[in-house]
C-alpha cells in the first residue's frame, strides 16, 4: 500500500491556544468590501461576531481594458485603512484577508495587492474561484446544522455565483460561475428601468451559464435524495429583508433560517423590473447602490432555483468571511470535531489533482519523502524555511511530473501549467504559483528572470523560495531515477569548513551500486551547489551501520 501522505511529515501546525483571541476577517468582493471581527473560543472550539463593517467600494467597475480604475484602488485602499483601525481599537490579534472575482481577473489586481502591502502592509490573499466556493461553504457549516442531508448552497456575489453541494462532510461539488449582479448589470443592463429586450435576454443569458455547473451539481445527488436550497450574499438578504417587511411587518434577527418560495421571488422580482434605480432606492431596506445591481442579482437567483428544481430557499447570514475564519481555524488546529475533515483539504487536493493527471504516486510519494527529509536535515543549516514552506514542497514533489499527462517533452513546463491552472484548493493564488515554479524547475534550467513565471512571482523573498527548494526536489528527483526506490535512506552532513554537503546513501537492496542514481545526482547537483554554495558529494554506503552520524550545525 502507497503512503500517499508521507504519514506525519505534512500535518498542519497546531497552536495550543488557552485564551481568547480577537481575529478579523476582510472579504474584497467585486461590489463591497466587508470586514467581520470575531472573538475566538479555543476551548470549545467556536468563534462569536463583535463586529461587521461594509463599503461598497464597486471593484467590479473596472475600465474598458479590464483594469481596475485609480479612483477605485484609492476608495478601497481607504477603506482598508478604516477596516484595520477598527480591527485595532477591537484589540484583534489578526487580519486575515482575501480577494475575489473583481482583483483575479483585473490584469493590474496583483499591483493593487501589491499597493496594499506597501501603504497598509496588509497581506490580501488572492484566491480562486473554487477556493471561494469551499470558504463559503466553511462559513455556512459554521451556522447552520445540515444533518448529513444534501444541501445545495448558492452565493450570488458581484462578478461571480457559487454552486456547493455539501451534507455537512466534504463538499461534493464546487463551482464558481462569471455571473454576478455587478458584472451583469454593467454589461448588459442599458436601460431603467430595464426593458422587456435587456430582461428577457439576461434570464436566457443567466440560464446558459448556470447550466454546466447545476448539471454537475445534481449528477452528485443519489437518485432518492431531494435537494434543500441555501442562500447567502447580500442579493438574497436584501430580498429576504423586503419580503419579511411585507409579510411580517418586520426583518427577523437573526436572517438565517428564513425562508421564501421561488413564487414569492418571482413576485418580488416582477415589481422590482417595472422600477427605475431610484425608486427601487426607497423601498425600506434597498441601498441606493444595491438597488442599481438588484434586479440582475434576483435573475440569478430565479434561473438557479428553476434549473435546481427548487421550490423554496433558506437564508443563511454566514458566508465566505466566516468561512475564512473558520479555514484560519482548521489551520492552526482548533477545530477537531465535524469540521475536521476539512483540515487535510490541501493534501487531498492534491492526491486527487495527481490521479486525475495519472501521476505514479507510489514514485511521487518517495520523491516526496526524499524531499522532506532533504529540507528537515538542512532546515537550520543550509536554510530557514518553516512549516508553510515545507507543506509546498511536499506538493510540488507530488505533483512534479504531473506534465506527462499533456507530452513527455518538456513536460516540466507542462507541471507548471497543469498545476497552476489545476484548482487545487486550500492554498491561495500566491501558494499555488510557488507549487506550480519549484515543480517546474525540478529539472533543466534552473529558475531566470527572464522566465515569465518565475520574473511574476510578488516579491524576492518568493523567488528564493522558489529557488532554494526547487534545488531540494531537484535533488530528491535523481535519488530515484529509475523510479524503483534504490535508495532506502538518505544522511545528510554538512562540513562548513570545506563547504561540503555530504549525501550518504543506503541502497535497497545489498549489491546494487546505484549507478543511474549516482550520476543523476551529479549531473543535477549544480544547481544546488550554485544556490546552496556548497560542494556536494554523494557516498554509497552497504549498510546503515556504516553509515555516519550527521554532523548538523547551526
Amino acid at each position: 500500500m502507497v503512503n500517499l501522505v508521507s504519514a506525519s511529515s505534512i500535518s498542519l501546525p497546531t497552536v495550543v491556544m488557552q485564551q481568547e483571541k480577537i481575529l478579523a476577517a476582510i472579504d474584497l468582493g467585486t461590489n463591497s468590501l466587508h470586514m467581520v471581527v470575531v472573538r475566538i473560543k479555543p476551548e470549545l472550539p467556536t468563534f462569536s461576531i463583535i463586529a461587521r463593517e461594509k463599503d461598497t467600494v464597486r471593484l467590479g467597475d473596472r475600465t474598458t481594458d479590464g483594469n481596475l480604475k485609480p479612483e477605485v484602488i484609492e476608495r478601497a485602499i481607504a477603506t482598508l485603512g478604516r477596516f484595520q483601525e477598527i480591527a485595532r481599537s477591537l484589540n484583534a490579534d489578526t487580519i486575515v484577508a482575501v480577494a475575489t472575482s473583481a482583483v483575479r481577473e483585473s490584469p493590474n489586481g496583483k499591483e493593487f495587492l501589491q499597493q496594499v502591502k506597501n501603504e497598509l502592509d496588509l497581506n490580501v490573499d488572492l484566491i480562486s474561484g473554487q477556493e471561494e466556493a469551499r470558504r463559503i461553504y466553511l462559513g455556512v457549516l459554521s451556522a447552520m446544522e445540515l444533518n448529513s442531508h444534501p444541501h445545495g448552497i448558492i452565493d450570488i456575489g458581484g462578478g461571480s455565483t457559487e454552486l456547493i453541494l455539501g451534507d455537512s462532510h466534504e463538499p461534493r461539488s464546487l463551482s464558481s460561475t462569471k455571473v454576478g449582479a455587478v458584472r451583469l448589470s454593467s454589461e448588459f443592463v442599458t436601460t431603467d428601468p430595464i426593458s422587456n429586450a435587456e430582461f428577457q435576454f439576461l434570464q436566457a443569458y443567466v440560464r446558459g451559464m448556470l447550466e454546466r455547473p447545476v448539471e454537475e451539481l445534481l449528477a452528485k445527488l443519489q437518485p432518492d435524495e431531494k435537494l434543500r436550497l441555501l442562500g447567502t450574499s447580500g442579493t438574497i438578504e436584501t430580498l429576504a429583508v423586503i419580503h419579511a417587511r411585507e409579510k411580517l411587518g418586520m426583518v427577523p434577527s437573526p436572517l438565517t433560517g428564513y425562508q421564501l418560495s421561488l413564487k414569492d421571488l418571482r413576485e418580488i422580482l416582477n415589481h422590482l423590473r417595472k422600477l427605475s434605480y431610484a425608486e427601487r432606492a426607497t423601498i425600506p431596506g434597498m441601498s441606493d447602490r444595491r438597488s442599481e445591481i438588484i434586479v440582475a442579482g434576483l435573475i440569478i437567483l430565479q434561473e438557479a432555483m428553476m434549473l435546481l428544481g427548487a421550490d423554496s430557499i433558506t437564508i443563511c447570514e454566514r458566508a465566505l468571511r466566516e468561512g475564512v475564519i473558520v479555514d484560519w481555524m482548521l489551520t492552526h488546529g482548533l477545530i477537531e470535531d465535524r469540521l475536521r475533515y476539512q483540515g487535510s483539504v490541501r493534501q487531498r487536493s492534491v492526491i486527487r489533482t495527481a490521479q486525475k493527471y495519472q501521476v505514479k504516486l507510489e514514485y511521487s510519494d518517495r520523491v516526496a519523502a526524499f524531499a522532506l527529509s532533504l529540507f528537515d536535515q538542512t532546515q537550520g543549516v543550509l536554510h530557514n524555511w518553516g512549516t508553510e514552506e515545507r507543506e509546498l514542497l511536499w506538493a510540488s514533489a507530488i505533483l512534479h511530473n504531473c506534465g506527462h499527462f499533456v507530452s513527455h517533452s518538456s513536460h516540466h513546463k507542462h507541471s507548471y501549467y497543469l498545476i497552476r491552472n489545476g484548482e487545487l484548493l486550500g492554498y491561495t493564488e500566491t501558494e499555488l504559483e510557488l507549487i506550480a515554479n519549484i515543480a517546474r524547475y525540478h529539472r533543466r534550467s534552473a529558475p531566470k528572470k527572464k522566465h515569465d513565471n518565475y520574473r511574476n512571482l510578488p516579491t524576492k523573498q518568493h523567488r528564493q523560495t522558489v529557488s532554494q527548494l526547487s534545488a531540494l526536489l531537484r535533488i530528491a528527483v535523481a535519488l530515484d531515477r529509475r523510479q524503483i526506490g534504490a535508495i532506502a535512506q538518505v544522511r545528510c552532513e554538512y562540513r562548513p569548513e570545506a563547504q561540503e554537503f555530504h549525501l550518504w546513501l543506503t541502497p535497497s537492496q545489498p549489491g546494487d551500486d546505484c549507478a543511474l542514481e549516482l550520476w543523476s545526482l551529479d549531473y543535477k547537483k549544480d544547481v544546488f551547489e550554485a544556490e546552496y554554495n556548497v560542494k556536494l558529494i554523494a557516498t554509497l554506503k552497504a549498510s546503515e551501520s556504516q553509515i555516519e552520524p550527521p554532523i548538523m550545525l547551526s
